[in-house]
């Protein structure tokens, strides 16, 4: 687990990158701040007690995501090179199937560097925040806190809806359950469960994850009930609501565009080789 030290000077150091690259850098800050003990996940460098450069591996299910940075002052020195490898090496030891290289998609020099490695684009990820507009009704479908006996419909819901095996999506599932600044819903729609969505909330913002509807239940317009349940509740907490889709995800995309949602930034993600 990292400690509150470590966490502010990683804070501190996107800080200073975010400011000089004029981009945003996705960190998964829900998922920095519940490590689980024992795994070597996350990679430091420092020169006169200075973080100066950091990467993470953040795993989901079968695949891990490595995203990182360095203080402007110290680039070109090969530093984010060998941070990078090790922490390539790193997920391969923890059996990753998929290793995937972050980078935002406005950083010429990230693309760059990591097109350098041989990695290969695979996917750009839209980030959309809730600007405003009228609310639809959501009378029908309700949110309420997911409890252990939901736990295989979650599982299942991760199969049917992000592509996971069982397996992938049962320790997935615990990794997230181990998390303690996420609310977990069950959605109910006439009083049966039709999904689930993840809500994390800190410093102002709500942040929507992992949001299915199960098949059968697809079509009906839960989606877009839910979306407005979770817009009524974080709005009387003045949270900004924000989210993230698949550019390639069109039906979501839509659907979330037509709720009040605007695109304001994007991540893309290679395929490490």
């Amino acid at each position: 687990m990292l400690t509150e030290k470590q966490l502010s000077e990683i804070r501190r150091l996107q800080e200073i990158c975010e400011t000089a690259d004029g981009i945003q850098i996705k960190l998964n800050w829900d998922m920095l701040r519940k490590r689980e003990p024992g795994l070597k996940q996350d990679f430091f460098l420092y020169e006169n007690e200075e973080l100066i450069a950091f990467a993470a591996i953040y795993g989901f299910g079968n695949k891990a995501e490595i995203c990182g940075m360095v203080n402007p002052a110290y680039r070109r020195r090969g530093i984010f090179s060998r941070m990078l490898q090790d922490a390539i090496s790193e997920a391969r030891n923890l059996e990753y199937h998929k290793i995937l290289l972050n980078a935002p998609a406005r950083s010429d020099s990230a693309r760059k560097f990591i097109e350098k490695t041989g990695a290969i684009f695979l996917i750009a990820e839209y980030q959309m925040k809730w600007e405003g507009g009228t609310i639809p009704d959501s009378s029908d479908v309700s949110l309420r806190p997911s409890n252990d006996e939901d736990f295989d419909l979650e599982v299942q819901l991760d199969v049917d809806c992000f592509g996971y095996k069982r397996s992938e999506a049962e320790k997935y599932r615990a990794q997230l359950k181990a998390e303690d600044k996420s609310a977990y819903y069950i959605l109910e729609h006439k009083g049966t469960a039709a999904g689930k969505v993840r809500v994390w909330e800190e410093n102002g913002e709500a942040w929507i994850y992992g949001f299915a509807v199960t098949p059968k239940e697809q079509g009906k317009g839960i989606g877009r009930k839910t979306l407005a349940a979770i817009i009524r509740e974080e709005t009387e907490k003045q949270n900004g609501i924000y989210l993230e889709v698949e550019a390639e995800n069109m039906h979501a995309l839509k659907l979330y565009e037509s709720c009040g949602f605007k695109t304001y930034d994007a991540q893309d993600y290679y395929l490490a080789t």
